[in-house]
């Protein structure tokens, strides 16, 4: 299952020879560790230009999936006193870094697009296996370990880390307007159906997730479910 680090890179190669490759070469010649490493940290370099469907709070761009990762390890060190005595921050922080890693080779898929979502599962698994073989072997097995705990949710921290990915864009969608919600005609009932793991990571922050809807709802920004025709998307 293990990737080659030869495989992580695609880089240009300028005049000087210098590339991601030869930098994971250099790396591999002094410790063979080092250059798996080496390899999966230049990988991750992608991430930065990977956009997703959030934009930014001041509405000039879409947020990248490297920012999104950052974010959700701020919210883990500033929310954890929401989270239950359970929940191990250490690791909560670990996973939120961890999780959308896959995204790429898998890209992100918008969360209201249930066509786009077909298939989803297979191109990460398949993400998982590539970008995580990167590492050294015991590292693999901790990097999987971590990806397959956020999505199982079957743990306290794995619930608390799901929690913060998902109040996240919603916070970002609210502060900017209901931009986006606005842009793909989304309901009141889809915003509570998908945030609505919230409340078993913390039930203080599902409170605030619940406010929010309320009032993107008033604001215009979410379709009332009132207003929602029976065939809309679920």
């Amino acid at each position: 299952m293990a990737s080659s680090p030869e495989a992580a890179s695609t880089s240009h190669q300028g005049r000087s020879g210098l590339s991601q490759q030869r930098v994971i070469e250099l790396a591999g010649a002094l410790d063979e560790r080092l250059g798996r490493q080496i390899a999966f940290i230049t990988e991750l370099d992608k991430l930065k230009g990977v956009l997703r469907r959030s934009l930014l709070i001041d509405t000039s761009r879409y947020e990248n999936t490297a920012e999104h990762s950052w974010h959700l390890a701020m919210l883990a060190l500033c929310l954890a006193e929401y989270a239950g005595d359970d929940v191990d921050l250490h690791r909560a922080l670990k996973l939120v870094l961890v999780h959308d890693i896959v995204e790429i080779d898998a890209g992100d898929t918008y969360i209201y697009d249930v066509e786009a979502s077909r298939g989803k599962e297979a191109l990460e698994q398949a993400a998982a296996d590539r970008l995580f073989g990167l590492l050294p072997e015991d590292q693999a097995a901790e990097f999987r370990s971590l990806w397959d705990e956020y999505e199982t949710r079957d743990t306290p921290t794995g619930r608390f880390a799901y929690a913060l990915d998902r109040l996240q864009p919603l916070l970002l969608n609210a502060a900017s307007g209901g931009r986006s919600w606005r842009e793909h005609g989304i309901a009141a009932h889809q915003v509570r159906a998908m945030n609505g793991p919230i409340v078993e990571g913390s039930e203080k922050l599902w409170s605030l997730a619940a406010a929010v809807i309320d009032e993107a709802v008033q604001a215009g920004a979410l379709i009332p479910d009132d207003d929602v025709p029976r065939d809309h998307d679920a």
